[in-house]
């Protein structure tokens, strides 16, 4: 049976779009509907390389998994990853299109469109149902004449749309009937109603607010989602992040505290969601304003611009208090662009990343990076190899422009054994002989249970505390369980039987 595309868009950015979006997939999926999730073009460091060898938004990820599918890159046909504040690197159908500033990315426009539609198109024919997702606020009037991804897709898709609003930052009034006022009338024909998000409190209370909206706009407020707290799925926005900083409560003595530095390109930092997890971890994002003194595990992660963010280290001071928390005992890892940050300098002749040719390291491997212009982005299968204690099997993917040279002792930290499921024998990584600072190019190490636990295992016992006997944690169970209470929780507050209606054909 086929229903008409549903579309989420936002009031603003930040709102709850890719939650409810996620949420909606898995509610259709229970009812047995083959669903799937599309957002035009999203803009995110964070990323997922898919079977194929394709790049993606997390989001999308994260929805698909929802609906129980593997991430295809027709679900997120263009991918903008800011390399600066003016200038993004243009994803598009999985692969590199090239570096543009958005004067150039708009003329471009006519050749996107025709690539969203096909990559539309053929979910739309493999699927019931398509949940589509929008970006940011559905009415900055400035970019409307080069909107691909909000009102425009909605009418391409002939969508029924929703339009989420967050009250727990105040001006839900401003947002919903604002926005609604803003809209032309042929988008105020495809806008099917409201759901208002993140609400606290006596839910009551609000009945008058909802009144409201509704007479200003003659459209009904299809459910108020209570904030939930207890909630934990993947995030990709900035702001998120920055709600993430240095959460640090209690004694630093009786858990592992696991820090992760806040680069300014920082990308990929879904890495981290597994550690967030596991009972007797405190794990915080840290910049300059912080100490490094208690950490017992300090992750450099990846990074757009690893050049840049190793400017900013040194610019910040973070660049010796680094070296001197490594000099002392530390230990560090890194992840992609991070581990080239560990390394002695960083090359890049092609300025791939900037006008910067070299730039020294941290100088904590004997390893020399040089950028290269092809983009590395492989899903892979690896044996862990150089971290004493620790042989674990792991499943993740590579996202990457440099080449990685060994010049000093140590050995490699991974075997990659497939990649793109074509047997394979690669080192990847390189560690410190005694695997106190390592770093790889592999993303998605810590979603690896047995690897992940043995690796904090042999933190605890170094700290010496007593490893958590709870700490047989499954990541995927965990997400799947997170799924299935965010879709209970929307099915109680949304009414979910005026959406059905809205989408049948």
């Amino acid at each position: 049976m086929k229903y008409r595309p549903l579309m989420i868009l936002g009031a603003g950015s930040d709102v709850g779009k890719s939650i409810i979006v996620a949420a909606l997939c898995r509610i259709f999926r229970q009812e047995g509907i083959r669903v799937a999730p599309f957002k035009a073009q999203n803009m995110a460091l964070n990323s997922f390389i898919t079977p194929e060898g394709g790049e993606m938004g997390r989001a999308q990820v994260v929805q698909a998994q929802a609906a129980g599918l593997t991430p295809h890159i027709d679900m997120n046909p263009i991918l903008l990853k800011p390399c600066s504040d003016v200038g993004s690197q243009v994803i598009v159908q999985g692969k590199v299109y090239g570096n543009m500033a958005a004067q150039e990315y708009y003329r471009h426009k006519p050749r996107l469109v025709q690539k969203v539609m096909t990559s539309f198109r053929r979910l739309s024919e493999s699927y019931e149902l398509i949940i589509l997702e929008g970006a940011g606020s559905a009415v900055e009037l400035n970019l409307k004449k080069n909107d691909l991804v909000n009102f425009s897709m909605a009418k391409r898709a002939n969508a029924a749309v929703l339009l989420v609003a967050d009250i727990d930052r105040g001006g839900v009034f401003a947002a919903t009937i604002g926005t609604f006022h803003l809209l032309t009338p042929k988008e105020r024909r495809l806008l099917g109603g409201f759901i208002i998000n993140k609400f606290r409190g006596d839910a009551t209370l609000f009945q008058e607010g909802v009144r409201i909206i509704e007479t200003r706009t003659r459209r009904p407020v299809l459910g108020l989602v209570p904030f939930a707290r207890d909630l934990n799925l993947p995030q990709e926005d900035s702001v998120a992040l920055d709600r993430k900083m240095c959460q640090r409560s209690g004694s630093d003595n009786d858990c592992l505290n696991i820090g992760v530095l806040r680069l300014p390109h920082i990308s990929n930092y879904t890495d981290f969601d597994p550690l967030e997890q596991e009972p007797g971890v405190r794990l915080s994002y840290l910049d300059q304003r912080y100490s490094l003194k208690n950490i017992d595990l300090l992750i450099l992660p990846g990074t757009k611009n690893t050049i840049s963010d190793l400017l900013h280290l040194k610019g910040t001071g973070l660049f010796s208090r680094i070296k001197e928390y490594a000099a002392l005992g530390g230990r560090l890892i890194g992840i992609c662009g991070g581990y080239q940050i560990l390394g002695q300098v960083v090359k890049d002749p092609l300025g791939v990343e900037g006008e910067t040719p070299e730039e020294e390291g941290l100088g904590l491997l004997p390893v020399v990076t040089t950028m290269a212009g092809e983009k590395t982005t492989t899903q892979v299968e690896a044996r862990a190899v150089g971290l004493p204690g620790n042989d674990h099997r792991v499943s993740g993917y590579e996202i990457h422009m440099g080449l990685t040279e060994m010049v000093g002792p140590g050995q490699p930290v991974f075997e990659i054994n497939e990649r793109l499921g074509v047997a394979e024998h690669l080192a990847d990584g390189w560690s410190s002989p005694d695997g106190r600072i390592w770093g790889s190019y592999i993303h998605g190490l810590f979603d690896n249970d047995g690897f992940r636990q043995t690796l904090l295992r042999q933190l605890s016992e170094a700290k010496g505390l007593i490893p958590s006997s709870s700490s047989d944690l499954s990541f995927t169970d965990f997400q799947e369980s997170q799924f299935d209470q965010l879709a209970d929780l929307v099915r109680r507050h949304v009414d979910i039987d005026r959406i059905r209606g809205m989408i049948q054909v």
